[in-house]
């Protein structure tokens, strides 16, 4: 059982990050996906893909990857640089275009 831990990014629709602040353990795959015959779906016959743990900082995710017995590797997360920037400046005489 092998399971990755990292902090998600931020998707393109929501613009604060607040959702990014904890850390995730999630579960891979172990099985191919198989076309459901009735319905056509792609379904899994392992349910620990769907499992989705959240944590408040990295330590305690590879803690309980440890205690557990989970093969988990870290992901570390990039950081974008910030831009301070001034609703002003859009509006300034000297502006760089």
């Amino acid at each position: 059982m092998s399971a990755r831990i990292f902090r998600p990014a931020k998707t393109a629709m929501q613009s604060g990050k607040a959702a990014t602040r904890r850390w995730r353990l999630e579960f891979r795959a172990d099985a191919a996906r198989h076309p459901d015959p009735l319905m056509g779906w792609t379904s899994l016959a392992d349910t620990q893909s769907q499992v989705k743990l959240e944590f408040d900082t990295r330590e305690e995710a590879v803690a309980y990857a440890k205690k557990h017995g989970i093969d988990a590797k870290v992901f570390e997360p990039r950081e974008r640089p910030m831009k301070i920037k001034a609703y002003a400046d859009n509006f300034a005489y000297n502006r760089v275009v």
